[in-house]
């Protein structure tokens, strides 16, 4: 085989794929809500998973899915289920069956077991409608026979590409149908890069005797020490207990390059007004952002909505201390 050939092939693996999942598209229907009901009904119980063979493979996958997007599942190998391992599936939980076929023996034992506990929800995905999985499930979703990829069409690609796509598509339904959004997904994401993407700024802000509050009536000659003390660069100035404004070193330069005595005047007359503030729960990298925009080093960080009532200061070397780009 030539080279120049091997291109082709790749193209050609890849667009059987795309046709697959175009009739997986195709055939959502109504059985695709009352799996969704069925996942979302599951409250005080898991979402399990079981296949075999490849399918065991894609099972692992929606079970991992399930569990980071807020829906708590896990994988159970169907080969050890038979022997003892099926104590794990509770009365409140929903099993999910992945198979082909729809008729593999390691998957027999697990239909017998949710049909003799009625209470115990069962999925079948499978492309045979004459199937035991099929025909014994009490939610059912039929994926499109597909052509697979490859001499033959035997080897499982196409068909489980669109186990792939089913299960992140069930999963991401229900992730939106909980209202799961980006500050519940870190916290099942806390380390690698993801976990540093979701990082927020009450994650590394400056709190406590860390922030350089001060009064309004302080001389400059008193903010020189405290700047210096500190460290970061920045004062925030308050009025009973609420912030009135910001001054950063750059400002202190520029008014000493102004004013000789500049030491006797008070803070309250040279600070910057109304500092820029964000809340505690915004991503760190959108506090970057806006710092970038506004040419700025630092923000003050409150909680809720009472924007005065600061909480913390963020500088941008705590953003990048923290690899946050």
């Amino acid at each position: 085989m030539k080279k120049n050939n091997y291109k082709n092939i790749a193209k050609d693996v890849i667009q059987k794929e795309i046709d697959g999942l175009k009739k997986l598209k195709t055939s959502i229907g109504k059985s695709f809500d009352q799996v969704i009901k069925t996942i979302l009904g599951c409250k005080n119980g898991k979402v399990i998973v079981s296949g075999v063979g490849k399918s065991g493979i894609i099972s692992k996958k929606w079970a991992a899915t399930f569990s980071s997007t807020g829906t708590p599942s896990f994988f159970l190998d169907a080969s050890h289920a038979s022997h003892g391992d099926m104590g794990q599936i509770n009365s409140t939980d929903v099993v999910i069956l992945i198979s082909l076929s729809g008729s593999s023996s390691e998957l027999k034992n697990i239909i017998q077991y949710c049909s003799r506990n009625r209470s115990i929800k069962l999925i079948g995905i499978t492309s045979n409608k004459q199937s035991v999985l099929y025909k014994n499930s009490d939610v059912k979703i039929l994926i499109p026979n597909v052509q697979e990829a490859g001499p033959g069409n035997f080897v499982p690609t196409s068909s489980t590409t669109n186990q792939l796509a089913l299960g992140d598509s069930i999963a991401i339904t229900c992730m939106i149908a909980k209202k799961f959004g980006k500050l519940d997904f870190k916290k099942y994401h806390p380390s690698g890069s993801l976990g540093i993407k979701l990082r927020t700024v009450g994650d590394i802000m400056l709190t406590g005797k860390k922030v350089p509050f001060v009064s309004e009536n302080i001389t400059m000659k008193n903010a020189l020490k405290i700047i210096s003390d500190k460290g970061l660069g920045v004062l925030l100035v308050r009025k009973n207990k609420n912030v009135t404004g910001i001054l950063v070193d750059g400002d202190i330069k520029r008014i000493s390059r102004k004013i000789n005595d500049f030491q006797k005047l008070k803070i309250k007359t040279v600070m910057k007004k109304n500092p820029l503030s964000v809340e505690k729960d915004m991503l760190a990298a959108k506090a970057l952002e806006i710092m970038n925009t506004n040419r700025i080093t630092s923000l003050c960080v409150h909680k809720d909505k009472k924007k005065k009532r600061t909480i913390g200061v963020i500088h941008i070397h705590n953003i990048l201390n923290a690899n946050i780009s």
